[in-house]
């Protein structure tokens, strides 16, 4: 993880010009760095600490991991888009982002609704929970950043600003 936010900026901005077998080696690198520290024996019951102070158990990191690829692949723009991912991953990707969002004072209570019924409970604790529906895809990208939220449908107003990740 970056020390803070302003050396993870920094960090990209640096290392984003770089040629590509760079970057590809840098990719490997890093793949195989933390395969080795994930195959290592660990409490893997431990909490850990991710951006911007979240934690979570140190046996959720794998699932991160796939998260910051699948969702970097995205964001190249090389024509890969959040439909492309598989159902499981979004299924995740929502479950976590709606536990990050989960309790947080700057959001109402919201009651997030996919095709097919599955729901998801997430933001702060007052009122009843708003009810927001939409294709999964377009509700994960809504939740990390990378969609506004126009193709959801929110009952009782506009959707709600969401707080930084």
């Amino acid at each position: 993880m970056y020390p803070d936010a302003d050396t993870r900026d920094a960090e990209i901005e640096r290392d984003a010009a770089r040629r590509l077998d760079v970057q590809l080696g840098d990719v490997r690198d890093t793949d195989a760095r933390f395969h080795r520290v994930a195959e290592a024996p660990a409490d893997w019951a431990r909490t850990v600490t991710l951006r911007n102070g979240v934690t979570d158990v140190a046996a959720r990191l794998p699932f991160r991991r796939w998260g910051e690829i699948e969702l970097h692949h995205v964001d190249l723009g090389i024509g890969r888009d959040l439909e492309d991912l598989s159902e499981e991953f979004v299924t995740r990707e929502i479950e976590f982002l709606a536990e990050r969002f989960a309790g947080n004072p700057d959001l109402p209570a919201l009651a997030l609704t996919a095709p097919g019924g599955r729901t998801w409970n997430t933001g702060g604790t007052q009122d009843g929970p708003l009810p927001v529906s939409g294709p999964a895809p377009d509700l994960m990208g809504w939740l990390s950043g990378r969609r506004d939220g126009a193709a959801l449908k929110c009952e009782g107003g506009p959707l709600p600003a969401l707080p930084p990740l």
